[in-house]
């Protein structure tokens, strides 16, 4: 029987996080089918076990294995605990400012660590050269860039954020001669005096790989306060950042206006 209540509740859980809106706080949305697939799984199992339950309870037999029997189903019960009793928090720059974040030391390599919590560090450029060869990597990012290379203006949309801060990262100067505009939110990091990070969550695959992604900008009159969702737009330089140690594409803005935050402030990286 616990085994029962127990895929129900993964299958309830399933259904609040869809119906509420909330399962694209966890994984990419563009995988919400795999949610559907693991709702229905539970659900068959959840009729499975209630078969299996009504047998043993007409043709009782004898228990073994007592503590393990106890001790699994509370195992399998404390994620349907936490996800359904657990409020779902939006990550800003107060993770920011408690996880901080690294650069990658070359193109097409990344740094992991840790921060003081355990948890991974945040990268300031998306990263998914994990998941292909680097042959194959080195095309797909071509690839990609070839839509962006001759226009004079880029929008960055929740579209295609992901995929453009990755191509921005890898080849700086195809995007020198454009106007760039995008949104994000502000984080005012205290060693970059003058600048001030635009950034958004962005998601690959699922929350275990999530990271924040954007650009350092400057040359805004106005300073915002941390978690201010702006609309910059302007053009990118490449300078040497001292405290990342690293040269980074910096974005010089020349119009910039406060905006509301997205229904979804959370990025996808789309393949």
């Amino acid at each position: 029987m616990a085994r029962f209540l127990i895929l129900v509740g993964y299958f309830e859980l399933s259904m609040y996080l869809q119906l509420s809106g909330k399962l694209d706080h966890y994984i990419n949305s563009h995988y919400s089918y795999l949610a559907y697939i693991s709702m229905a799984l539970s659900f068959i199992l959840a009729l499975v076990q209630l078969t299996i339950w009504m047998k043993k309870w007409q043709f009782p037999s004898h228990l073994s294995g007592r503590i393990a029997k106890l001790t699994s189903p509370l195992i399998l019960l404390f994620p349907v605990l936490v996800g359904l009793l657990v409020p779902t928090a939006t990550l800003d720059s107060t993770t920011v400012s408690a996880k901080g974040y690294t650069f990658p030391l070359a193109a097409g390599t990344s740094k992991s660590g840790q921060s003081e919590d355990g948890t991974a560090i945040q990268y300031l450029k998306p990263d998914t050269s994990l998941y292909f060869t680097e042959t194959a990597y080195q095309k797909e990012m071509q690839k990609e860039l070839k839509k962006y290379q001759g226009a004079k203006e880029l929008t960055i949309t929740t579209e295609n954020y992901m995929e453009v801060m990755e191509l921005i990262y890898l080849y700086p100067d195809e995007f020198m001669n454009q106007e760039i505009q995008y949104t994000g939110f502000v984080y005012n990091e205290p060693n970059h005096s003058g600048y001030q990070f635009l950034f958004r969550f962005g998601i690959i695959h699922c929350i275990a790989d999530s990271g924040v992604y954007g650009l350092l900008t400057t040359g805004n009159n106005q300073t915002y306060t941390d978690n201010t969702w702006v609309t910059v737009k302007g053009t990118i330089t490449i300078e040497y950042n001292k405290t990342l140690e690293q040269s980074l594409p910096v974005l010089h803005i020349t119009e910039a206006a406060e905006s509301k935050e997205p229904d979804n402030p959370y990025v996808y990286r789309v393949f």
